[in-house]
């Protein structure tokens, strides 16, 4: 396996320095130690202060990504007020105008996280990201042909990316692998209720605006929501938390229990080495093959759950109603969200991967059989229902990301970016999955349930994988990352241990992958 992982031999090689810097090393960890020493109950007590904190601040992440699905849907619902027609757009040219936002969304993904790993406020990143993507949003409203469109559409994408895997990437620097999956399903209720209401919403503003100040109501759409974006991105600089050794509203105690946590987590400081470089961590991560399947797998998996942009196409078979039709649609993604967080919940109590994230896919599948073997109305609605909760083992696989490559995290970095990233590719092709309408779309359910069967075969193969490797740690022929010397010196720092440089490697043997 091109794991990056060292032999004993070259763990004591990285390890080795000057006798004096060591004992200056050990005096600095005393130091800390004198001035951060706490008894176990007020331990406690900052945690729980520290905590709460950071999930009142991180909540906010939840909005973002709200607006961050519907600035990047919304073209679909202004469709259906004339934007097709206004702009004289051919149906191949409106295709275009969907997967052109893929296109800056995939290749900025990668570059964006290695940047905001490296940077100290990555709170003023996601913000000006924001900022950015509800302008170019608002100016959506006033283009007037297809090339503009199509321009603002890319850069759209472009601007977007730095969102989730930076989003991503923040919440595993501050919540231990016991808490992430729930942390990680908190924000993805922000997609969930997206789809739950942003028909309702959409439809709410272009029942009402055509015509207002003399201009269409698919370009009030684009004006109002991108608008909301931004102010909503001025306030996310002063909200959302930075790093834990630098976050602004936490008190010294309380960073300096969020950084022992995270050290405490695995056994080693989140940071990366002085030495690594600024490509440190994109290197580790091509020449590691866990990546790639994990990047096969969810791409399977985005496929299979190409149904959600088809949603409302999918709740027509029903027979209602345009208005019925969008209230129906609603309901399963609310219970979808639900769903999610108990079964997130469950997941980081148990400590297991494997089939938190089969379970809801088993689950999708029971729903695609029933919308292919009958017309029964409430059957069919059932089966959305079932269908919508297939995102819960979405969530887990996430954190199963992060769980995998925990450190450096650079690697993280670049590792929850590609995987992201490469998956996108799973909805260009989904959008050409729900073409066949007949038969209450059962060919195209044909297709979702073959991917989510090559999903849980993918799944299947990366948790033999890592017991593999967790069973080479516990033998101690393998480290699960290589230990760095400034990393190991700063980690006996924060554990205010003079001895913790030497215990490092009893430390990394102890680390099990999650399965």
């Amino acid at each position: 396996m091109a794991d990056n992982i060292t032999t004993a031999g070259q763990r004591d090689g990285s390890l080795d320095k000057d006798p004096a810097q060591l004992q200056h090393d050990d005096d600095v960890a005393q130091q800390k130690q004198a001035s951060f020493s706490m008894d176990p109950a007020r331990r406690v007590a900052v945690e729980k202060s520290l905590k709460r904190k950071l999930d009142a601040r991180c909540s906010l992440f939840v909005l973002i990504y709200i607006m961050n699905y519907l600035d990047r849907n919304n073209i679909a619902a202004a469709r259906l007020k004339g934007l097709q027609e206004d702009l004289n757009l051919d149906y191949n040219q409106y295709a275009t105008c969907l997967s052109i936002l893929y296109v800056g969304y995939i290749l900025m993904q990668v570059p964006s996280n290695m940047f905001i790993n490296r940077i100290e406020r990555p709170s003023l990143y996601i913000s000006c990201a924001m900022l950015l993507w509800g302008l170019v949003s608002t100016l959506s409203g006033v283009v007037h042909n297809f090339g503009g469109m199509v321009a603002t559409r890319f850069f759209l994408g472009f601007v977007e990316a730095a969102f989730l895997p930076g989003a991503l990437l923040i919440l595993s620097k501050w919540y231990t692998r016991r808490e992430l999956t729930t942390r990680n399903a908190l924000l993805f209720c922000g997609n969930l209720i997206s789809n739950a209401f942003s028909a309702l919403v959409g439809a709410g503003i272009l029942s009402n605006m055509d015509g207002t100040l003399g201009h269409r109501a698919w370009r009030w759409l684009f004006w109002i929501e991108g608008g909301a974006t931004m102010a909503i991105a001025i306030s996310a600089a002063f909200i959302l938390p930075d790093l834990p050794h630098n976050a602004r509203g936490f008190t010294e105690e309380e960073r300096h229990v969020a950084q022992l946590r995270m050290a405490e987590d695995v056994g080693e400081a989140d940071t990366d080495s002085a030495d690594q470089g600024a490509l440190g961590g994109l290197r580790m991560a091509l020449v590691d093959k866990k990546i790639y399947l994990m990047m096969l797998t969810f791409t399977s998996y985005v496929i299979g759950l190409s149904f959600n942009a088809f949603f409302p196409s999918l709740t027509e078979t029903l027979g209602f109603g345009y208005v019925p039709t969008l209230l129906m649609s609603s309901p399963p993604w609310l219970f979808s969200c639900l769903f999610s967080l108990v079964w997130a919940w469950h997941a980081d109590r148990t400590q297991e991967k494997f089939w938190h994230v089969v379970g809801p896919i088993l689950m999708g599948i029971v729903g695609f059989v029933i919308s292919m073997s009958t017309l029964n109305v409430a059957a069919r609605y059932v089966a959305l229902f079932l269908q919508a909760g297939s995102y819960a083992g979405f969530i887990v696989f996430y954190s199963w990301i992060s769980s995998s490559f925990p450190r450096p995290p650079a690697k993280r970095a670049v590792a929850i970016a590609m995987i992201n990233a490469f998956s996108q590719l799973g909805n260009v092709a989904g959008s050409y999955v729900w073409k066949m309408e007949e038969n209450g779309y059962r060919k195209s359910y044909g297709i979702v349930l073959a991917m989510f069967g090559v999903t849980i075969a993918g799944c299947y193969a990366f948790k033999l994988v890592l017991v593999d490797l967790n069973k080479k740690i516990a033998a101690g022929e393998i480290d699960p990352w290589e230990t760095k010397h400034d990393v190991a010196v700063q980690t006996a720092q924060i554990e205010m241990d003079a001895g913790a440089v030497a215990a490092k490697r009893q430390h990394m043997r102890e680390f099990r992958y999650l399965v």
